[in-house]
Parts: structure tokens; sequence; C-alpha cells
């Protein structure tokens, strides 16, 4: 069944890692490097977006509600509503952050930070 963008509601994961993420003003401010799942709920919990360094050093990784990501065709990407530097405040984690606490703190900062539902 599609969602309102016309978009079907299921996706593989691995179509998603790897994709680029840009502001409304399409530029790219980073890229999905995981999704993080919540078990207990069957859903997503949030899409690891990576940002800044090279090759891997230096990269900082945001938590970012999967909610505020809208998939455009055009750029082939997710677009997402602020720019590289509400990105840039956001709160950064470590990878293994990311998970400690079953996820919930990395969830409930990015949750709060972008005002999200």
């Amino acid at each position: 069944m599609p969602t309102n963008s016309g978009h079907t509601k299921a996706i593989r994961a691995s179509r998603v890692i790897g994709t680029n993420v840009y502001n409304t003003g399409g530029e790219k401010i980073g890229e999905i490097e995981d999704v993080m799942l919540d078990k207990s709920a069957d859903g997503i919990m949030f899409a690891v977006v990576g940002f800044g360094g090279f090759l891997g050093i230096g990269e900082k990784y945001h938590a970012v509600p999967w909610s505020m990501l809208d998939y455009n065709k055009d750029s082939s990407g997710y677009v997402v509503p602020f720019t590289r530097s509400q990105l840039e405040q956001a709160p950064v984690h470590t990878i293994s952050e990311l998970t400690e606490n079953d996820g919930r703190k990395a969830r409930d900062l990015s949750f709060s930070y972008f005002k999200a539902a």
C-alpha cells in the first residue's frame, strides 16, 4: 500500500543504507549509514545519518527520526526539513552509543532536538 507521497510502506534496509540525505534546498547534508530497529515494537527507531569525515575517519553520526525523511525520486535521496547547520548542532553519537540503553537515549535526544512526535 503506498504512502501519501506515493511510495510503498515496505522497503529493504539494503536500499536505504548508503542513500544520500539532502535539505529542502537540495544541499547534500549526509548519508544514511544504518537504520536502528525497535524489535519490541516491530518498527524503525531512527535512521543513522553520517555527516563529515573522510573515508570513515572523523565522521559524526546523528539519530534522525525516520518520519522526518521523505524520499525524493528526482534526487534519488531523502530530504529532511532542516539545514546543514541544524544537523551539525544536533546530538552526535558514536556507533556504539546509538545502541546503548536499547537506543532510547539517542532516540529521545533526537526526537527532542528535531521536535518529532
